[in-house]
């Protein structure tokens, strides 16, 4: 009997899906907030994620050119779509912010693997706000001819400091 009962409960917990890690609390300055709908928190604005958190999510690297760097650049980050699965997202949009206010509409469709990274380092430094940093949603360019277009270029936003998931 007590077998058919550790039977039932992991087939009951293996069918759940899996939960998201709990996400911290940042210990350096805060590099990224995300607010709105966002089922993961870690402060009353919603997510809050310094430079250790995003590595802590993965990181992901890439090399391409871009219309505002001269030459093949290499980019390190965290992938957009490791990010919203950390944060329990998987619908909406994401409203990009910049220091300056600048903001893009970035579909969530739009975070898939081998897709967008939020980067803080660009050639193996990290990138300071005159250097379009801290971070800078980046898409692989390169990788895929849809990634070349007048409104992907318009998401690819610098300076980012903050992002509103929008239903």
């Amino acid at each position: 009997m007590f077998r058919w009962v550790v039977f039932f409960v992991i087939c009951l917990f293996s069918a759940l899906p899996a939960a998201a890690l709990p996400l911290g609390t940042p210990q350096g300055a805060v590099l990224l907030t995300v607010s709105g709908d966002v089922p993961e928190t870690n402060s009353p604005e919603g997510a809050a994620f310094d430079l250790h958190m995003l590595e802590a999510l993965g990181t992901t690297s890439f090399t391409t050119t871009t219309i505002w760097t001269e030459g093949p650049q290499r980019f390190t980050g965290v992938s957009l779509h490791d990010l919203v699965a950390a944060l329990g997202v998987s619908e909406g949009k994401l409203r990009a912010v910049a220091i300056n206010d600048y903001s893009a509409e970035i579909p969530v469709e739009d975070a898939v693997p081998d897709g967008p990274i939020i980067a803080w380092a660009r050639n193996g430094s990290l990138m300071s706000v005159r250097d379009k940093g801290p971070l800078w949603v980046v898409y692989p360019y390169d990788l895929n001819p849809d990634y070349r277009s007048e409104i992907i270029f318009a998401r690819s936003i610098w300076q980012l400091n903050r992002i509103v998931v929008e239903p």
